[in-house]
């Protein structure tokens, strides 16, 4: 007999529900959100007897590693697909969606969605990090520049370093404004100085890294770059086929066909936001930057001259996520070819 368990989570309470092989109910309660709390609710089950589902959540990682460490099977099911399933209800309660859970691990039409190591996830609250204090520090300039209009004075042009001097030294004659405009530069310098920090840690942690080192042989690819691409898929073996990959990051377009109705649209952009943006400028880098000729970026310029260079950009963009799954799979590096490509 396996009993088939779904748990439908949230912060503070998780509602349990246990079915049989029939989809009959045989237990049904709410327990603290805590691995041992949830673990000591199907304590009277066999583990080998038991099938789990978590669906995707902001601690579903944590409840996943938790309880699998504790020698039970546990699969977590796409949220977004799992909705689908679970809006038919009549009614939408946290005991219904633990019931509709378990009834869909019973039938199998599910998919069953990766789950990152605790390095993965640390990699990326370091890039996380960064990206919001690097929006700080635009938020920061922004608000400088809109206190001065109304004044009709604007920030000179210039590098980013001499900001702060440039505001000041305009500001100089108007001492109310000069006033406001100060707490705001010095919680720039502050922000600066954390977002130095930080790159200095992920400059170190990719060079020790031995995947990150070797995604950087790509042209394009960086600390930055490297260290989120592990992050998002670790040693990319969920992906049997490395060509999937471009959809995980929603650089495929989208199709819709019904009847005689038959197109594609643009990319999807599902997937990782700061994965495909950076992929993005890899690819811009190796079509505009890079000297050194290579068949990709001989490909990428012919087709930006057909087809304009952003969805060269994009396409690009794809190849270099299929090439960087392959490398972190195969354990290869990144090879220059040996004779000289023409563009």
């Amino acid at each position: 007999m396996t009993y088939f368990v779904g748990i439908d989570v949230s912060l503070d309470e998780s509602s349990i529900c246990v079915i049989n092989n029939e989809g009959e109910e045989v237990l049904e309660t709410s327990v603290n959100t805590n691995p041992e709390s949830i673990a000591d609710a199907i304590s009277d089950y066999d583990a080998n007897e038991l099938k789990i589902a978590l669906e995707t959540g902001p601690i579903t990682s944590w409840l996943w590693h938790e309880i699998t460490g504790a020698g039970l099977e546990v699969i977590v099911i796409d949220a977004r697909s799992l909705h689908q399933v679970l809006k038919t209800q009549r009614n939408k309660t946290d005991k219904n969606d633990a019931r509709g859970i378990a009834q869909v691990l019973r039938t199998g039409w599910y998919r069953e969605s990766h789950v990152k190591s605790y390095e993965s996830h640390a990699l990326r609250a370091l890039l996380k990090s960064r990206t919001h204090l690097i929006n700080m520090r635009q938020d920061l300039e922004n608000t400088v520049r809109g206190l001065m209009k109304p004044f009709g004075l604007r920030v000179p042009p210039g590098g980013r370093a001499k900001f702060a001097e440039r505001v000041r030294e305009v500001c100089a004659n108007q001492p109310i404004l000069s006033k406001a405009i100060e707490p705001l530069l010095h919680s720039r310098r502050e922000v600066i100085v954390q977002i130095s920090e930080i790159d200095r840690t992920l400059l170190s942690t990719a060079k020790s890294h031995d995947d990150c080192r070797r995604l950087m042989t790509v042209p394009g690819v960086g600390p930055i770059t490297s260290l989120a691409f592990v992050s998002a898929i670790g040693n990319g073996e969920q992906f049997p086929r490395p060509r999937s990959v471009g959809a995980f990051f929603g650089l495929t377009p989208r199709r819709y066909q019904s009847g005689d109705v038959d197109y594609q649209g643009r990319i999807c952009k599902r997937g990782d936001n700061m994965v495909r943006t950076l992929l993005y400028e890899a690819a811009n880098v190796l079509l505009t930057v890079a000297r050194k000729s290579h068949p990709l970026r001989t490909w990428g310029r012919k087709l930006a001259k057909k087809s304009g260079m952003q969805k060269a950009r994009v396409a690009v963009a794809r190849k270099l996520a299929v090439l960087l799954a392959t490398i972190l799979k195969d354990g290869t590096e990144f090879e220059w070819p040996k004779k000289e490509c023409t563009a």
